[in-house]
């Protein structure tokens, strides 16, 4: 298992595959950047470097991440600095050649006042030249610390809350889409939240992260089965669009982390296609798009690696189809 920023660089290059359609445009609607994190930075230079692995790279989607925040002024305007931080960063991926962040998608605490909520949204649009649009504000919460990962809120219900629903349905109100990370256990929860708000479009990260570590770690049978009605839950909740990916991170379960290597897109293929294919079934293609969740899945495999498993993946679909799930449902949602 690699421990430095430079092993792992060594570690992913063991795995180097042909690139599968490279013609195909694609947008990557899931990445982050940070200057300092618990992962190694990661910023526009890095990120052209896994788009510029092979495959045709043409936008992307900042999600947030909690990086960069204000300091020093009121608690609430804290998250417009990673705005800031990254609209820089997309400025000067315009007219570059490289893949251009076209759509930020911000935070701010949508329990908070609608005021605030309202202000806060004002802020990020005011400072992300054209970018912004929307928020995620995740209900991850795992409360025994069981999958060993950070957790999005200490609030094991936030989901219930009357004040989170209504910045929820504020969202809808400012035409801005609602993104959220959770585990599996969210699931039901989430659901209910969808139906309870149809106005406000609501896009699920990471297929509701399954785990498959600690006390879920003997249960992916159990877990999968429970998970497939979950999802077509949530499907049936047509404010909600999925995206399909993040199913790497070493939560998950899957241990590619610390392997002797990565996994090829075969590996990536056998272990994962059935979560793709329901989500699929159950959402429709107009309704799913491939993320990458880099650079937190590249804790797991390479970049381009990745995008040679969805497209092997997506093989059996119409081209209509293929190009919704690898371009349109993300252009569409996030107005690129």
């Amino acid at each position: 298992m690699p421990s430095t920023e430079e092993e792992r660089a060594e570690w992913l290059e063991t795995v180097r595959e042909e690139i599968i359609e490279p013609e195909r445009r694609i947008v990557d609607p899931h990445h982050h950047m940070w200057i300092e994190s618990g992962l190694p930075r990661y910023l526009l230079e890095d990120l052209w470097r896994d788009t510029g692995s092979g495959h045709n790279i043409e936008k992307t989607v900042f999600m947030e991440c909690g990086a960069e925040y204000r300091k020093g002024g009121l608690p609430h305007e804290e998250p417009v600095g990673e705005t800031e931080f990254v609209t820089r960063a997309a400025q000067e991926s315009r007219n570059s050649g490289n893949a251009e962040i076209a759509g930020i998608v911000a935070h701010t605490d949508l329990t908070q006042d609608l005021g605030i909520v309202r202000s806060v949204c004002a802020m990020h649009e005011e400072v992300a030249d054209g970018l912004f649009r929307g928020i995620r504000h995740g209900g991850a919460h795992d409360a025994e610390k069981v999958a060993r990962w950070g957790d999005a809120t200490s609030d094991p219900r936030l989901y219930e809350r009357k004040n989170f629903r209504e910045g929820v349905r504020e969202l809808g109100r400012l035409g801005l889409s609602y993104d959220t990370w959770h585990y599996h256990i969210q699931n039901q929860a989430y659901a209910d939240l969808a139906r309870s708000i149809p106005d406000t479009l609501m896009v699920l990260d990471h297929f509701g992260t399954p785990l498959g570590v600690g006390p879920y770690a003997d249960k992916r049978t159990e877990i999968f089965q429970n998970w497939k009605q979950d999802i077509r839950d949530i499907a049936a909740c047509e404010n909600v669009v999925a995206k399909i990916g993040g199913l790497a991170m070493p939560p998950n379960g899957f241990g590619w982390h610390r392997d002797e290597k990565p996994p090829s897109s075969d590996e990536v293929v056998r272990m994962q296609r059935d979560y793709y294919l329901h989500t699929i079934d159950s959402f429709g293609p107009d309704r799913c798009m491939f993320e990458s969740n880099f650079p937190v899945d590249k804790l797991s495999l390479s970049y381009h690696v990745y995008w040679n498993a969805m497209k092997k993946i997506a093989a059996e679909f119409s081209e209509s189809e293929k190009d919704a799930m690898f371009y349109g449902t993300a252009t569409r949602v996030y107005r690129l």
